[in-house]
C-alpha cells in the first residue's frame, strides 16, 4: 500500500510539473525579440509572390509551356509575409541540387495568397488547401494542368529550414513520368 501510495503521488507530482512546463507562455520581451529576428530574416530574403499577378492567366500560360517541354508545374502557394515562404524558395535557389531538379523537371510559380490578393478562386479550384496546411502548400500539377499533388510543407521542415533528402525526393516523387 505505502508503495502505491508513492507511485501514485509520484505521477501525480510530475503531472503537474508537465502541465507546468507545457503551460508557460513567452513574455512580451521575448515575444517581440522573436518578430524582430523573424522580420529580420524576412528583410534579407528574396520576395518571389507578386500580389498583383493574374495567377490564372500566369498558370495558363504555364499549362501551355509545360506540354511544350514535357514538364510539370510546380505552384508553391504562399506569400512574402510568410518566412516559411521564403525560406522555402531561398533554400532552393542556394542549393544547386535541388535548384537543378527544380529547373529540370518543372515550372515553377509562386502563387501569392495575401490580403492584397488572395486568389480566391485560384485557390478554390484546388481545394483551398492553405485552408488545410497553412503557407507554404505546394500544388504539382501535370503537363496538362491537372492536379496531381497536394504536398503539406510542414513534413519537409527540419529546425528552422528545410531538409534536404525531404526536399529532394519531394520533388522527384513528382517530376514528369519519362
Amino acid at each position: 500500500m505505502k508503495w502505491t501510495l508513492l507511485g501514485v503521488g509520484l505521477l501525480l507530482g510530475m503531472s503537474s510539473m508537465v502541465k507546468a512546463q507545457s503551460t508557460e507562455v513567452a513574455t512580451p520581451e521575448e515575444l517581440a525579440a522573436k518578430k524582430k529576428a523573424s522580420d529580420d530574416e524576412k528583410a534579407k530574403l528574396v520576395k518571389p509572390y507578386n500580389p498583383k499577378a493574374n495567377a490564372a492567366k500566369d498558370i495558363e500560360a504555364l499549362v501551355a509551356k509545360a506540354k511544350k517541354e514535357n514538364k510539370n508545374i510546380m505552384l508553391q502557394a504562399g506569400g512574402n509575409w510568410c518566412i516559411w515562404c521564403l525560406r522555402f524558395n531561398d533554400f532552393v535557389e542556394k542549393t544547386p541540387e535541388l535548384k537543378s531538379l527544380v529547373d529540370d523537371n518543372y515550372l515553377y510559380y509562386h502563387l501569392n495568397f495575401s490580403p492584397d490578393n488572395k486568389n480566391e478562386k485560384v485557390f478554390a479550384k484546388y481545394g483551398n488547401p492553405g485552408d488545410k496546411f497553412g503557407y507554404p502548400v505546394f500544388i504539382v500539377l501535370d503537363k496538362t494542368g491537372k492536379m496531381i499533388q497536394v504536398q503539406d510543407s510542414s513534413v519537409l521542415e527540419a529546425d528552422k529550414g528545410y531538409d534536404l533528402e525531404k526536399v529532394k525526393e519531394f520533388f522527384e516523387t513528382w517530376k514528369p513520368k519519362s
